[in-house]
């Protein structure tokens, strides 16, 4: 679908993530939320290439996201961070305070923007390549380079000594044979090796 068709239409995931949400009171980071949705066949495979179908999805449950948090003040406040989405409701004794979107956030700019949607292959692994570091710093992750090499290797099932060739074919037949949407996938799996490809590209 074309940028410019989109623009016209609101985000099909909008109201699904807010059922999510408003059916439970924890804090979401965005790829549970994504698995949640996948639980329950919301979300379609929307690109062949693994990298692209991620990132089309992150983008959708993002977009969703910063549409739905302006849509629902006063009443409530959508708190949007990528490792802690949080539906907040303004009442008696609830803690609620006041809240405005920040129209000069990037990552919002960046997200509201259709035009993002369809994003080269390239533009997407320095995305991705910044957002793993980023996960990597909030989970504490090893800073131990020699270690944080070895458990990625050995999520993909490859010696210590695998080539680089050898790794990026490893990822495409891990990403393949468990990515969500086939006969025997499994998205914990999936992200799993995601995880690890990405640490050895970092």
């Amino acid at each position: 679908m074309l940028a410019e068709q989109r623009d016209e239409i609101d985000n099909p995931l909008i109201w699904p993530i807010l059922s999510v949400l408003e059916a439970s009171n924890e804090s979401w980071k965005v790829h549970y939320l994504m698995a949640e949705l996948q639980k329950n066949t919301i979300m379609d495979h929307l690109d062949d290439d693994p990298q692209l179908d991620l990132f089309k999805r992150n983008f959708l449950i993002m977009n969703a996201l910063y549409q739905l948090q302006e849509t629902l003040l006063p009443n409530q406040w959508l708190q949007v961070e990528s490792m802690d989405i949080r539906l907040m409701w303004r009442g008696a004794g609830s803690g609620f305070v006041q809240h405005e979107v920040n129209r000069d956030d990037p990552l919002r700019e960046y997200y509201m923007d259709w035009k993002n949607y369809d994003a080269q292959t390239e533009d997407v692994r320095e995305l991705l390549k910044s957002f793993w570091k980023k996960y990597q710093q909030h989970v504490g992750h090893c800073s131990e380079t020699t270690v944080e090499r070895r458990n990625a290797l050995k999520a993909l099932g490859l010696s210590d000594t695998a080539s680089n060739l050898e790794i990026r074919r490893q990822w495409r037949k891990m990403a393949l044979k468990w990515h969500p949407d086939r006969p025997e996938g499994d998205a914990a799996t999936f992200r799993t090796m995601c995880e690890a490809w990405q640490s050895l590209r970092l």
